[in-house]
This record gives structure tokens, C-alpha cells and sequence, in this order.
């Protein structure tokens, strides 16, 4: 696996080794490291974990990768050796920012390559600030990412996207055989919501509330101005109501201004960036975990982790219309689905699953059986050793066949 990330954390990565593991293969992990104080090597819940130590300056460049070729000769040089060290059979190559010097290595050696799509970067890169900025305009062009993103999915020998919105949506515009692409979606495995240590003070906190939950980054593409001005509409319908909002970015003071600009300052919390160990406890407090995420091409062929999250300790979900996330509350009759960006939808889908207690109870038990039985890591991840399965190992070129050999014998 090469992931252009320090690890640890990278949930996907962890959770995709840990299965591949319990399948009885040997996963070796390509890393970075930018603090320069990690082990060069580690084995970490039987992964073994390579770190290659680089400067700031190479993760800033990673937002130049396809406007230049610096950031791919950097990182080549380093795969090169992992692969050397390491023997492997195959490539996984974690997103889209290192595909071009792994696609290259792997044609280069004849390794197979699988190519993990962890979100639809060109899509969403439309919505990041430094893109956004004045010299990000000039050297920064989702366009190009998009060119390349077709090309290495078509040179990958696998690829692997997190929903069936997104395969249906690289098919189409592709044209490429449906066996290509597998779904691993990002879910939940089943020691979160199994194992984990209730936070008395948050549960207690709030449980005169009818609290709405969301979990996550607050940028402004995440609906949530949506959300507090359908608190506004609901205040005076539910007395009790309170949204709690844990996560920040980099506009929350747009949403404080609009909180008090609305003298909602009792209804709405933002609580702030929290600690992974207190979601179940969040989670547990709340009576409805929300997704206002805004209509994208990015946004309806992923999900946000967070449904699964609410869904996994019988919360009833509330969401945008974005198709993906859409599908799974109608799918598994878990969920409302009100309009992107409509504030009164967005109520009138709250106030229903509030005065409808026989629906609630319903969607409640619904969301349970939706994740034991279907929508937990470890019924989705199958796909992941089908596609391994289905991988043909290749012959290795005489040239790298002998390099291992001396590696070997060293």
C-alpha cells in the first residue's frame, strides 16, 4: 500500500490492511513521514509500516502534482526502494496525489496496481480554499487532476471507489467494464459501536434535549447554515430542541455569526473538535444525526462517515438530498431525505421523526438492523479480497526479478 500521509491515523488504510490481514495476506505500508521522529520502520497490528522522512515543503508540492512532475521524481525514488525492501506482488495505491509516480513504477516493473479512490478528488478540490486563493487559481487546475484521474483509472489494473454512485458514475464516463471497479465504503466496524466507554458528562449534558447531532468538518459545503436556520423555524414547535455541532473548520465564524444573528445562542452548540473516543458518547445523547452535505458531483457519489456512525447506535438520520446518502435512508427506511438548502424541508423533516413516534421507533430499529446485518466494514469489505482474488500477479521484469534477489541476499 502507498499512502502519501503519515500513519498513523489513516481510518481506510487501517481498516483495508486489517482486513487483508484476516485474509491471510502480508500488507506493507509505504508512509511518510514529515515530523522526522517516527520510526523508519515498525510493525504495527501486523502491518508492516515503512516511513520515508520529507520536508514540508514535499507535502505542499503534493498540491502541484499534476501541474508539475517534482512531487512525483521526489516520491519515486523512495517507492523504489520500499519496493526493493519489500518484494511485493502488488500496488495499492491509497488516492489520487501519488497515482502518477506509483501507475509509472508499477508499468515500469510489471506489478499490478490497484487504485483506491478515496473520494472524487477533482470534483471536491473545487471547494478547497487554497484552490481557491489567488496563486491556487493560477497553479492549481482541477481540470488537469480530472485528466489524469481518467487516465491512471483506465492504466490501473483494479480500482476501488466507496459507493455504487461512484462506479455507476466512472462507468458512464469511462466506459469501463463494471468488473474494474469494486466498492469499499467507508463505514463502521463493529467495535464502535460494540466497544467503546460512555462520557457521562455528555450523555448527561444533554438528555433533556432533543438533540440533533452533527459530526465532522463544518465547512460551508456541509449544509450546516441550513441546519440552524431550520432551528430558528423550530424552536418555538419543539421547546427542547438543540443542534450540537462537533467539528470545526476554517469558517465557523460565519455560523457563529449566523447563530446570533438569529439569537440562537441556547439552541445551537458548537462544541468544537472532539476527541474520536467521544463520538459514541455524542452519538448516544442525540435523537437525530443530520447530513446537510450541499448537492456536488463529489457529495452524491460519496458517503460522510457520520451516517454510518449515527445509524450504528439506532439514531435515525436526516439528510440532503445528495444521492448516495439519499439512497441508504431510503433504502433501508432509516432516514428523512428533505431539498439541498432548504431550511423549511430540512424542519419539516425534523419536526415529522419529533411528533411521529411510531416513525422514529421504526427508522430506530431500522438503522440497527441496516448496519449488523448490511452496512458494517466487515459485510462491505468483501469486495476488497475479491478484487485480490481477481488480481493476476505478474511476472516481474528480469531487471527487478535480480535487484530483489541481491536485495534478498543482503
Amino acid at each position: 500500500m502507498i499512502l502519501d500521509a503519515p500513519f498513523p491515523p489513516d481510518p481506510r488504510v487501517e481498516n483495508e490492511a486489517l482486513y487483508l490481514l484476516k485474509q491471510s495476506y502480508q500488507v506493507f505500508l509505504f508512509s511518510l513521514d514529515y515530523s522526522n521522529k517516527l520510526p523508519e520502520y515498525e510493525i504495527i497490528n501486523g502491518i508492516h509500516v515503512y516511513r520515508y522522512r520529507v520536508s514540508r515543503l514535499t507535502y505542499k508540492l503534493s498540491a502541484l502534482a499534476y501541474t508539475t512532475k517534482f512531487y512525483h521524481r521526489i516520491l519515486s525514488a523512495y517507492i523504489k526502494d520500499f519496493i526493493l525492501k519489500t518484494r511485493i506482488d502488488s500496488l495499492h495505491i491509497h488516492d489520487m496525489a501519488v497515482a502518477r509516480a506509483v501507475v509509472e513504477i508499477g508499468k515500469k516493473y510489471n506489478i499490478p496496481t490497484v487504485l483506491d479512490l478515496h473520494e472524487n478528488r477533482p470534483e471536491i478540490m473545487k471547494f478547497y480554499p487554497h484552490v481557491n486563493s489567488l496563486m491556487g487559481k493560477i497553479f492549481i487546475k482541477p481540470a488537469i487532476w480530472e485528466k489524469y484521474e481518467s487516465r491512471y483509472i483506465r492504466e490501473s489494473d483494479k480500482v476501488i471507489v466507496v459507493t455504487k454512485e461512484a462506479r455507476e458514475y466512472y462507468q458512464k464516463k469511462l466506459l469501463l467494464p463494471r468488473d474494474k471497479i469494486k466498492i469499499v465504503p467507508n463505514t463502521v466496524r463493529r467495535d464502535f459501536y460494540t466497544h467503546y466507554d460512555t462520557q457521562l458528562e455528555i450523555t448527561r449534558k444533554y438528555q433533556k434535549d432533543f438533540m440533533l447531532l452533527y459530526l465532522g468538518e463544518t465547512g460551508l459545503r456541509r449544509g450546516l447554515e441550513t441546519a440552524i436556520k431550520a432551528v430558528y423555524l423550530l424552536k418555538d414547535k419543539i421547546p427542547t430542541i438543540k443542534l450540537v455541532i462537533v467539528g470545526k473548520s476554517r469558517t465557523d465564524e460565519v455560523l457563529r455569526e449566523l447563530i446570533s444573528s438569529l439569537h440562537l445562542e441556547k439552541e445551537v452548540e458548537m462544541a468544537g473538535w472532539q476527541t474520536f473516543d467521544c463520538f459514541p458518547s455524542y452519538i448516544k445523547a442525540c435523537k437525530i444525526g443530520i447530513s446537510p452535505i450541499h448537492q456536488n458531483i463529489h457529495h452524491n457519489t460519496t458517503y460522510a462517515n457520520k451516517i454510518f456512525q449515527y445509524l450504528s447506535f439506532g439514531k435515525p438520520i436526516v439528510v440532503s438530498d445528495c444521492l448516495a446518502q439519499a439512497n441508504i435512508a431510503e433504502d433501508y427506511h432509516c432516514g428523512l431525505v428533505f431539498k439541498d438548502q432548504d431550511e423549511q424541508d430540512f424542519a419539516d423533516k425534523i419536526d415529522k421523526l419529533y411528533r411521529d413516534s411510531e416513525l422514529y421507533l421504526t427508522m430506530a430499529k431500522n438503522a440497527v438492523e441496516a448496519i449488523d446485518s448490511h452496512l458494517r466494514w466487515e459485510k462491505q469489505a468483501v469486495e476488497l479480497s475479491a478484487l485480490y482474488n481477481e488480481i493476476e500477479i505478474k511476472e516481474l521484469t528480469p531487471h527487478l526479478h535480480g535487484i530483489r534477489k541481491i536485495s534478498a541476499s543482503i
